[in-house]
């Protein structure tokens, strides 16, 4: 029998899903590296990697995956790793259900769909199902309550997971992720009819849209190496934190008072003035609106 380890990663045409791919392929695993476009996967091929196209946001695609991956494998799979991310960036009020369902569809309900369809085979192997989490799940950054809620929505799902898997030795690992050097982002401008359009609001988008590339990322090569070297470690610890300031914003939100953390966020990303250009621009309405009465 072919003693070869096996991966499953999803999102690989980039970023942590891209690098990934290539660390554990040169450890000597047999990657299965997907993601929704073949051609950014190209070069993966170099490696020993195989590529096939696969939406986690849709369940047909999702089940083709894994009969192709049952059928390479011999029904067995030593590492799921659920990588594949879509990013929101809009205020809470002004997120659309189609913005706000695309992110649920990628980042909660594909993680659940490929765990459960490959827990089969995860449990032959007696493997390990790794997921990207985000201290964006931890932490209130402004215009992330959708892409936030997702992550957390994650940390739960693998954490109660961590539980229901142990009967069968499939270990459960979440990567609380912090500043990665990648090319995830969403650059799409608020509506029109935002409540916060005025002139300050881009000077706090540029931060938020600057916010991991001027935080020293840690680049997703060295990323990749310190992840597949906890896997390798055989520990079950279930969260784990790797990326730039993985560690001191969880520490920050537990131990530091809430409005002490939202003071120091709205200085960072520039809320203050926006603050009071909405004032002053609320205020100035209302003196509008009393003379027309």
């Amino acid at each position: 029998m072919n003693s070869q380890k096996t991966a499953v990663i999803t999102g690989a045409s980039s970023g942590i899903g891209y690098a990934l791919s290539i660390e554990m392929a040169k450890r000597g695993y047999q990657v299965y590296a997907c993601a929704r476009r073949l051609e950014p996967m190209e070069e993966l091929k170099k490696y020993g990697v195989k590529t096939f196209r696969c939406d986690v946001s849709d369940l047909q695609s999702v089940l083709e995956a894994r009969a192709y991956i049952e059928e390479e494998t011999n029904g067995a799979l030593d590492i799921l790793y659920n990588n594949a991310g879509q990013a929101c960036n809009v205020s809470a009020i002004d997120a659309t259900d189609e913005q706000a369902m695309q992110c649920y569809q990628v980042n909660v309900f594909g993680p659940i769909r490929m765990t459960r369809e490959f827990s089969r085979l995860l449990i032959k192997a007696k493997g390990t199902v790794v997921f990207t989490g985000s201290i964006a799940a931890l932490t209130p950054f402004p215009w992330t309550s959708i892409y936030g809620s997702t992550k957390a929505a994650i940390h739960q799902f693998a954490a109660v997971l961590h539980l229901e898997m142990k009967p069968f030795g499939v270990r459960v690992i979440n990567v609380v992720t912090g500043g990665v050097k990648t090319n995830i982002e969403d650059n799409r401008p608020f509506p029109a009819t935002s409540v916060y359009n005025c002139p300050e609001l881009e000077a706090a988008l540029v931060v938020t849209r600057r916010m991991v590339n001027d935080n020293r990322p840690m680049p997703a090569v060295v990323y990749a190496k310190k992840v597949v070297n906890h896997i390798e470690s055989g520990s079950n610890k279930l969260n784990i934190h790797r990326g730039s300031m993985s560690t001191i914003l969880p520490f920050l939100m537990r131990w530091v008072p809430r409005w002490v953390v939202e003071r120091i966020i709205a200085g960072m990303f520039k809320l203050i003035p926006l603050w009071k250009a909405l004032h002053k621009k609320a205020a100035e309405k209302a003196e509008v609106d009393l003379r027309l009465t």
